[in-house]
């Protein structure tokens, strides 16, 4: 509710802002008209950092309920906090009514992402495909991206061996780190329990490919291959487009198999 009713508020400094036709207030004139609102008010550069906070704004932020600043950063406790402020920032950008066409393509909250917000605006006709959407609104700096909340590698490995199932590092290559940051990944990936590496994905070229099979062998790791695919015309790898793996390595699904046939 509370981002509901921020919209048109925002959307009326922005009609202001149009017939003032370039002229700006001082910097202390607009924090006194922002504490004069009765409602909450941020003032966010194109990366999530509080500008400004008006008094109302600053009690929201310090009760911790749904939003929260983190590093300076409007920060959104869960996901469905996440997608409603995603939603207003939206909205005040003249894209109205993202969530409900979201979940409309996700057909249920919990699986609300972002890919089923650019698909939306696909549908309805405001950009080309998912690619430009994200390119232009929903990537980091752009405006409607929200920070996410990231668990840490001990975290996120420890909750999946604790579910009984294989921690894999992921497109190792789109995380664009120096050779001496890699080996610090693998080190502390094995470390903290981690067992496999996707060594062929829909991300990875050739080159990438083998270096990533032989850090495999180097660490012990069993390999995965991934096309990363979504959906049609969406991914960079269609289905069964993928090579096999090379016969050196061992697949991860080898260490399920008694559970495959199990199932």
């Amino acid at each position: 509710q509370l981002f509901a009713a921020l919209v048109p508020h925002v959307q009326q400094a922005l009609r202001i802002e149009r017939h003032l036709h370039g002229r700006v207030l001082h910097a202390d004139d607009a924090a006194r008209a922002a504490d004069a609102i009765q409602r909450g008010l941020l003032l966010l550069d194109r990366d999530g950092t509080v500008l400004h906070a008006n008094s109302e704004a600053e009690r929201i932020l310090d009760g911790n309920d749904g939003l929260a600043r983190r590093a300076g950063r409007l920060h959104a406790e869960s996901a469905d906090a996440r997608h409603r402020l995603q939603t207003a920032i939206l909205a005040a950008a003249g894209l109205p009514g993202t969530y409900e066409g979201a979940l409309r393509m996700a057909g249920d909250a919990e699986l609300v992402a972002r890919t089923h917000f650019a698909r939306h605006l696909v549908e309805v006709g405001h950009f080309a495909d998912v690619h430009e959407v994200f390119r232009h609104v929903l990537a980091d700096g752009k405006p409607g991206h929200v920070p996410h909340t990231w668990a840490t590698l001990r975290e996120a490995v420890g909750w999946i061996s604790a579910a009984g199932g294989i921690a894999v590092l992921a497109h190792p290559a789109r995380y664009r780190f120096t050779p001496t940051e890699e080996y610090a990944l693998f080190t502390e990936f094995t470390g903290v329990g981690g067992r496999g590496v996707e060594v062929l994905s829909g991300s990875h070229s050739v080159p990438e490919q083998v270096v990533y099979a032989e850090m495999a062998l180097e660490f012990g790791l069993l390999a995965s291959r991934g096309s990363d695919f979504h959906a049609p015309g969406e991914s960079r790898t269609e289905l069964g487009a993928l090579p096999v793996l090379p016969g050196r390595l061992t697949p991860v699904w080898e260490a399920l198999a008694d559970r495959v046939q199990r199932g």
